[in-house]
C-alpha cells in the first residue's frame, strides 16, 4: 500500500488529506490519471510530484510502502 498525499485545492477536491491505494508497480504518470478519473481532479499535468519527499518524474515507477505527494503550483506576491 502507498500514501498519497495531497495538498492545496487537490485536498478539497479530494475531501481527504491523503489516501492509502495500492500503486506498487504502476509509474506516477499513471496513478495521475487513475485518481483524476476517480477523484475528479482538475488535470494533474502542472501538479509537482514527490516520492518520498524527492521531487519525481511521471515515468518513475512507485515501490511497495513509497509515499506520493502530489503539490500545485505556488503563487505569490
Amino acid at each position: 500500500m502507498n500514501k498519497v498525499l495531497f495538498f492545496a485545492h487537490l485536498r478539497d477536491a479530494v475531501g481527504e488529506e491523503f489516501l492509502r491505494v495500492d500503486a506498487a508497480g504502476k509509474t506516477v504518470g499513471e496513478l495521475k490519471t487513475e485518481l483524476a478519473a476517480n477523484y475528479d481532479l482538475p488535470k494533474l499535468d502542472t501538479v509537482m510530484t514527490a516520492v518520498n519527499e524527492e521531487f519525481a518524474q511521471d515515468d518513475e515507477v512507485i515501490q511497495d510502502g513509497d509515499e506520493v505527494a502530489f503539490i500545485p503550483p505556488v503563487s505569490g506576491g
